[in-house]
């Protein structure tokens, strides 16, 4: 498998961890719990009755399973991540950092777009101020009036539209390497289960081996 394959079942190995965590790690999935109906005290003629109260996972019968199954994905995921590692290291760039990188290029390119795109504008904002004056009588009245709102572009717009064009330019670049290095570079690792199975096929396939 490439990089991306290979960062692609990395992410399906965590998302199976995170399912079956969610499975132990629920209290009344994990435990039986046995009712007895006293009938017999109250009711001499009566029998007591035990009844188990069945855990709301199907899974309940296969606890043990799905604890060493928990433990089998761990080392899954963990040779898988060594593998990358591995291959990360021969790369011509460093992956992690120039994909950290070029987020960052994207995100204040967009910025920078946004901000060139703002214009001035004037409004009049109709009984938006409120004044006060004294009136024949001497007391202090306040009264309504309309407020004139100038909104003028306090940064240099051209220099931001250059800014966003020269980071969008970089960040496709950079895009087309990082690209380049995941599909051109494969990963020492064999998977033991489908990508697009789901946690019953992968849980069934572990039992079974």
């Amino acid at each position: 498998m490439n990089l991306k394959e290979a960062f692609r079942f990395q992410n399906k190995l965590e998302k199976l961890l995170r399912e079956t965590q969610v499975i132990l790690g629920n209290e009344d999935s994990v435990t039986l719990t046995k009712r007895t109906y006293l009938y017999k005290k109250a009711n001499p003629e009566a029998a007591n009755e035990t009844v188990t109260v069945i855990p709301d996972t199907v899974y309940y019968k296969q606890i043990n399973e799905l604890i060493e199954f928990s433990m089998y994905l761990l080392e899954q995921k963990t040779a898988l991540t060594a593998a990358i590692n591995k291959t990360k290291s021969n790369l011509p760039i460093d992956l992690d950092g120039e994909t950290s990188i070029n987020q960052l290029r994207q995100t204040l390119s967009d910025t920078f777009r946004r901000m060139a795109q703002i214009k001035g504008k004037e409004i009049t904002e109709t009984n938006g101020g409120i004044g006060y004056r004294f009136n024949n009588e001497g007391n202090q009245v306040s009264y309504k009036c309309n407020v004139e709102r100038v909104t003028t572009i306090n940064f240099d717009r051209n220099k931001a539209r250059s800014y966003a064009a020269k980071l969008s330019e970089k960040s496709d670049q950079a895009s087309a390497e990082i690209d380049k290095c995941i599909i051109n570079y494969d990963v020492d690792f064999t998977p033991e289960f489908d990508v697009n199975d789901c946690f019953d096929e992968v849980f069934e396939k572990f039992i079974s081996r």
